[in-house]
């Protein structure tokens, strides 16, 4: 009798250590929060190469809801991610893809937050229209011209895979940490370098439709030479490259940013 009343007394004791727990991992969900980045230009800067509209609709609507859903899959607890650690979206973006065969959640997790992911990376790629001669001046061209031999070289594969990423997809200039090299990669879908080990993501462009369908309609090509040649932000793309390879002080390979044109 007094057993069973001490085992009662015990779970009493317990269930607001129970509850403060639950609490702790629910406030660690919704305490990550992915913010929907400004556009680091206005949304007529692009013209007459991407216009008013499709900017509008592309960072507006579609970035937005991506960023939007993963914000809310985060803040119902439904996928265990959160933890008392502070997560990147980086984080949440490999946990997710790893735990995709185990929970359905999981796959609607990655594929939002990856897109959330991309479209980010994808607005600062681009800048208001100029010439590809200014990637020249870079160590990001210096490594281009080790690693594809020519500009011309690189921007013919770069050009390849974003034409033939079937349906919806990204082209990628990536750093491969394991042999030191810029390799060009495309990934369908959601799916981005993040998720591949060593590969670090330089430069991407968007061949969803909703990219370009409202300027170019079905002509991927036109949208993706235009992109290429004219909107490419070489600074963020030589930011992104000097990071990869340790920068001044890091611990990185510097054999490509030391190459010379």
């Amino acid at each position: 009798m007094h057993s069973t009343m001490a085992r009662h007394q015990c779970s009493y004791h317990l269930l607001p250590t129970v509850a403060c727990l639950i609490g702790v991992f629910v406030t660690a969900l919704a305490d990550i929060h992915v913010p929907h980045e400004p556009l680091p230009y206005a949304t007529t800067a692009l013209e007459p190469h991407i216009n008013h509209p499709t900017l509008e609709v592309h960072h507006g609507k579609h970035y937005k809801k991506y960023v939007d859903t993963t914000n809310s899959i985060l803040g119902d607890g439904s996928v265990g991610i959160g933890t008392k650690k502070k997560k990147s979206l980086e984080d949440i973006i490999r946990e997710s893809a790893r735990q995709q065969q185990k929970s359905s959640s999981s796959t609607a997790l990655f594929n939002n937050a990856a897109q959330a992911w991309n479209h980010a990376f994808y607005f600062k790629c681009m800048r208001p229209p100029g010439s590809s001669d200014a990637v020249t001046a870079t160590t990001v061209g210096a490594a281009i011209k080790r690693s594809f031999g020519t500009y011309q070289s690189f921007r013919d594969s770069f050009v390849k895979a974003a034409n033939t990423a079937f349906g919806s997809g990204w082209a990628w200039l990536v750093y491969d940490t394991a042999t030191d090299a810029l390799l060009v990669t495309k990934t369908i879908g959601a799916d981005n370098p993040l998720t591949t080990a060593g590969h670090v993501p330089l430069l991407t462009i968007d061949v969803w439709e909703h990219a370009y369908y409202l300027d170019y309609q079905n002509m991927r090509a036109t949208y993706v030479d235009a992109f290429v040649d004219k909107l490419i932000n070489w600074e963020f793309v030589e930011q992104n490259f000097v990071t990869a390879v340790g920068g001044e002080g890091g611990g990185g390979s510097k054999k490509l940013a030391d190459e010379e044109l």
